[in-house]
């Protein structure tokens, strides 16, 4: 029994650390592998709809091979699992197209958001999904939202304010200049609220959906990631068809763009992973250090932003928010975004 207890409490450890590193690390990777310079222009850049699509195939590849190693690593009962579930109930695989949808327009649109913004903005303003996913849950799922969670939403936007003040005094490095030149910090911003906007609505939508029905975390993503996998293949060809034709489907691809797409596909797994063995209120403090972990970096590594006392009040009023919003519930809400991608974040 003791052992048991104390695997479960190693579990929820990595998961926590795991799903740190790779919060932090796909958004600052994702904002450096979108970083134009003199030897890299942005007509040589990778296709962002492409690397979308990729993580789209690699998470159910992923989750097939969970699927496997639960069945035994029995092809045939693997087999008879994924017909079961994925095709004995065409209208049900058919409504997941929608939240599938949403999710894959939601990651393009934050790759359109890091090419614009730094990370440390990026990270704090994404929190505003935390707002958006309230509000559909109000609308949409009629749950009851408590003082000190409308407290927090209000703290949050006031903070989302603030940071959007301290680009004013950034003055990067040399070395983020020719990425400066290629920025448009409105066109990041739009792209930050529709992307909130999209994984608030899917995520509820998606709760929504599945509230009857318990198929598990790794056959959730099948079907998500097979609905997703051909609307980004949709979305290659009438975002960057000519693009492709001309330079191929993997442009400007190298290890860093890979391993981007690997911890994009992977994001959504440790989510679920963590709300298994820990719960929602440990993922709030893992995404208030990851905040923190990219403020730091963009500063002293990307070097593309110089905090001020506008970015300090506004990250704190953020995390503050964050963690107030998860406090602040009678009882611990799982969010609904958490079988899902990423991003995703």
């Amino acid at each position: 029994m003791a052992s048991t207890v104390d695997y479960q409490k190693r579990l929820k450890v990595l998961s926590l650390v795991f799903l740190t590193v790779q919060t932090t690390a796909l958004v600052l990777l994702m904002r450096y592998t979108r970083l134009p310079s003199p030897t890299n222009p942005v007509e040589s850049l990778y296709l962002t709809s492409t690397a979308v699509f990729c993580s789209e195939v690699m998470k159910v590849v992923f989750c097939f091979c969970a699927v496997f190693i639960q069945n035994e690593q029995s092809l045939e009962s693997t087999r008879e699992e994924l017909e079961r579930e994925l095709f004995s109930a065409p209208k049900e695989l058919l409504k997941l197209g929608i939240p599938a949808g949403l999710y894959t327009i939601q990651n393009n649109l934050l790759y359109v958001a890091l090419s614009n913004l730094d990370a440390a903005t990026y990270q704090i303003t994404y929190q505003l999904k935390i707002l958006t996913t309230a509000m559909f849950m109000v609308l949409m799922l009629h749950k009851k939202i408590t003082p000190a969670q409308w407290l927090s939403l209000v703290i949050l936007i006031v903070g989302v304010a603030f940071v959007q003040l301290a680009p004013s005094a950034n003055t990067p490095s040399d070395s983020a200049a020719q990425a400066l030149k290629e920025q448009n910090s409105w066109l990041g911003l739009i792209a930050v609220i529709l992307a909130s906007l999209s994984s608030g609505f899917a995520g509820v939508f998606f709760e929504k959906l599945m509230k009857y029905t318990k198929p598990s975390i790794w056959i959730r993503n099948i079907q998500l990631g097979f609905w997703g996998a051909i609307l980004a293949f949709a979305g290659v060809f009438l975002t960057d068809g000519k693009t492709v034709m001309r330079d191929g489907f993997f442009r400007g691809y190298n290890f860093l763009v890979v391993f981007v797409i690997i911890l994009q596909s992977v994001g959504g797994l440790l989510i679920a992973v963590v709300i298994k063995y820990a719960d929602n209120i440990l993922k709030v403090f893992s995404t208030s250090i990851s905040i923190i972990l990219s403020c730091l970096a963009s500063y002293y590594v990307l070097g593309d932003f110089e905090p001020n006392w506008y970015f300090a009040i506004g990250t704190l009023a953020v995390i503050g928010a964050t963690v107030l919003y998860s406090l602040g519930g009678q009882k611990t809400p799982q969010q609904p975004e958490l079988p899902v991608t990423v991003t995703k974040s």
